[in-house]
């Protein structure tokens, strides 16, 4: 029987040498219901050219290096959204993906409770944007 062995420096440098090079992808959870706020929030205007608070987070992770945003949102106004929030919207500097957190969405062998309406949050957001990340992440 063999022993695993620990990596060897080598083999970490070149793994972290492979994230430096990656840009990495910011994830924008976008799931949510609104419902103490009364509507979309993540698509109303706040800015003095009507610009949502995605927009600036977006602008900001370009000027970082970052280079994809998952936008991770519900079925239920991803026509709207993916119109409002395409790449774009960002002047192509910035590749666009989206993913989807429903209600449903869960791992082999759990169900939903009965009566629960609302996503289930940023775990499960992040669970449903995994397969759309490769790289380093925020």
């Amino acid at each position: 029987m063999s022993a695993q062995c620990a990596p060897g420096e080598k083999e970490i440098e070149n793994f972290e040498r492979s994230f430096v090079f990656m840009k990495a992808a910011l994830v924008i959870m976008a799931a949510g219901m609104g419902s103490r706020y009364g509507s979309l929030k993540q698509m109303d205007g706040v800015g003095p050219n009507r610009e949502a608070i995605i927009d600036y987070s977006v602008y900001d992770a370009i000027r970082a290096g970052f280079g994809k945003v998952v936008f991770v949102i519900r079925h239920s106004f991803a026509k709207e959204f993916q119109e409002v929030f395409s790449a774009e919207r960002f002047g192509g500097r910035i590749a666009v993906e989206y993913v989807f957190q429903e209600l449903d969405y869960l791992p082999e062998g759990l169900t939903v409770p009965e009566g629960r309406v609302k996503p289930w949050g940023t775990n499960h957001a992040v669970m449903m944007a995994a397969k759309a990340i490769h790289e380093p992440f925020a």
